[in-house]
């Protein structure tokens, strides 16, 4: 701890340099997860290889630069890159750089593993509108597990065997009010609009979005996700109908992606103000 202190004090650049780096290169191992794991493929071999079956050699693959070099194309026979690639790799590391400066290390290492089931569930449902239960369950129990463990990300301080099991239980209330939310609002929505209101995957994902925030998060993810949609989903309505775009309306839209923007919104900046404010209703309600 001692070098590393000496190193933030010589050098104050160069560990959050590392940590996104060190994310960018997680984006680029979550592209892998993000484009086998929907088609039930292993994550872990083969080695990457472009669609024409051509090996990409690792200087093809290095995080954030490969994609511009190429200028989003690949190598071997110039097939287009989807920028999804990028993307997701530049999102991942300032999203960890976020992370390692707002917490500490415990506390952001667990983010890290939360914001990466976030990212891949994301871009999964964006493209195929599914989310993978080794995703959504998996998170679940990662997020209860870790929970017990490092009880700070719940607000409780580690060192005694209440706080770990009150992180516990808080990452379970998570787990059931994620759960339990989504399935009464896709009950009652089927009911009045007489189809599928929300999935199965959608309580699943909020069910692990719980375990990692407690209850508090997944109420905020749930109604924030759905305010943050109404504000994008709108606006592009709007447009189109002064358009009078003659394209085919969109039947269904993912819920997912907007559930993983509540999520991130919440662990990383109103965590503490909307923690009080739901727990102060909770007082006012069960007294």
């Amino acid at each position: 701890m001692e070098s590393i202190n000496t190193i933030e004090a010589v050098f104050p650049w160069f560990i959050p340099a590392v940590v996104f780096i060190f994310g960018a290169i997680w984006g680029s191992f979550l592209n892998v997860v993000i484009h086998r794991l929907p088609e039930g493929r292993s994550v872990v071999s083969p080695p990457s290889s472009c669609v024409c079956g051509q090996r990409i050699p690792f200087y093809h693959n290095i995080p954030l630069v490969s994609w511009l070099f190429l200028r989003g194309k690949a190598a071997c026979c110039e097939l287009p890159l989807t920028v999804r690639y990028w993307v997701v790799e530049v999102l991942t590391a300032l999203l960890f750089l976020l992370l390692w400066l707002a917490y500490t290390p415990a506390i952001a290492s667990v983010g890290m593993v939360f914001f990466a089931l976030l990212i891949a569930a994301t871009f999964i449902d964006l493209e195929h509108m599914i989310i993978p239960d080794v995703l959504s369950i998996g998170g679940m129990f990662a997020g209860v597990l870790l929970s017990l463990f490092i009880p700070e990300i719940h607000g409780f301080s580690s060192g005694s065997l209440h706080a770990h099991a009150s992180a516990w239980i808080e990452a379970l209330l998570g787990v059931f009010v994620g759960t339990s939310m989504v399935y009464w609002i896709a009950t009652l929505g089927e009911l009045l609009l007489k189809k599928p209101a929300m999935g199965e995957g959608d309580m699943k994902f909020l069910a692990a979005i719980g375990a990692f925030t407690g209850w508090q998060g997944a109420l905020f993810a749930l109604f924030g996700g759905a305010f943050i949609g109404t504000l994008i989903i709108l606006p592009w309505m709007l447009w189109r109908q002064i358009q009078k775009s003659e394209e085919p309306r969109v039947q269904e839209l993912p819920f997912g992606p907007f559930l993983a923007i509540g999520a991130v919104l919440h662990f990383l900046y109103v965590n503490s103000m909307v923690d009080a404010y739901f727990n102060q209703i909770a007082e006012l309600l069960f007294l």
